[in-house]
């Protein structure tokens, strides 16, 4: 059998449980598709969100779950394996079950892949970070590392010396040549130590980072490691939709309106599905602003039908 309802929203993170909630106050029957892989699942707080800063992100998800259902706005946990669009939409999820739906919500969210250095995967969210407007404050003047994964890195590394006056960055594979002299006068000038050569490992006791250890066997003293994972936009659906993408140094995103109107009539997007830089924040307003569009063009959709009987 095939259910119905007037908006299927894909991902049940901050994004999509603002504008699921959003759209139960609006009285629209909707659905919330939770394939439960929330991006910021190894942190153990989230920073930054007026009202809500130092929240462990389970207990933020919990409590909107609680909050989109007063409203009825139903959630499963499931994942949406495939999309058809006609005159409206079929989403089929992996457990079998069939929607038709009006309008779609796609807050997949994104993957963050990690350096291939041993241990940075098992301490990642932990004392191996990447954001440091989400970890600076909790990791202040600790000795700070930063690997750099490309010549970019050097803008990590200059901006997490704002927590940290002890920074090393760590060349990796980045050759120094490969540094402008703007970015090696910079690095001077914020105290950054550049430190070349490949790093081989971390080095932890008692559970915590004490060191990263480069592969001619030197070790430096560090409690704390900045990287910059790859991020994986998770865009599948949005590209089988025919949905328009641009390129941006984080990956391809799709093009959308400031509500977040991609360029498939009645599908938005919203949260890291439309970029890199996206905080918990920023996805619950972009959540939010997505599903006041969708109340509006849904309710003039209906009127001008009516309008024309």
């Amino acid at each position: 059998m095939t259910d119905t309802c007037a908006v299927v929203v894909i991902g049940g993170g901050a994004a999509g449980l603002s504008a699921g909630l959003v759209l139960g106050r609006a009285r629209h029957r909707t659905l919330v598709v939770d394939a439960g892989e929330p991006r910021n699942a190894p942190a153990a707080h989230m920073q930054g969100y007026l009202s809500r800063d130092g929240m462990p992100p389970a207990e933020f998800l919990a409590v909107g779950r609680e909050e989109i259902a007063r409203y009825g706005v139903e959630l499963v946990r499931d994942r949406v394996v495939e999309v058809e669009r006609d005159e409206d939409f079929t989403v089929v999820l992996a457990g079998g079950r069939t929607v038709r739906a009006r309008r779609l919500v796609v807050a997949t969210g994104l993957k963050d892949e990690l350096p291939a250095v041993a241990g940075v995967a098992e301490r990642f969210g932990r004392d191996v970070l990447h954001c440091p407007f989400c970890h600076g404050w909790e990791m202040r003047d600790q000795p700070f590392g930063v690997l750099a994964s490309s010549p970019a890195s050097v803008h990590q590394a200059l901006i997490v010396s704002q927590w940290s006056k002890d920074v090393r960055f760590f060349l990796h594979t980045v050759a120094e040549e490969e540094l402008s002299d703007q970015d090696l006068r910079r690095l001077a000038a914020a105290g950054v130590d550049v430190v070349p050569g490949e790093v081989a490992g971390l080095v932890t006791e008692d559970d915590r980072l004490t060191g990263v250890r480069l592969a001619d066997g030197t070790t430096h003293l560090r409690s704390v490691l900045f990287v910059g994972p790859r991020p994986v936009p998770q865009t599948g659906l949005l590209e089988r939709l025919g949905a328009e993408l641009h390129e941006t140094p984080f990956g391809a995103y799709p093009v959308v309106d400031p509500t977040g109107l991609t360029t498939v009539p009645g599908v938005w997007a919203a949260g890291n599905a439309v970029g890199f830089t996206e905080q918990v924040v920023h996805a619950a307003s972009g959540g939010y602003r997505a599903a006041s569009a969708i109340v509006g063009d849904l309710l003039m959709t209906d009127l001008d039908a009516a309008a024309q009987v």
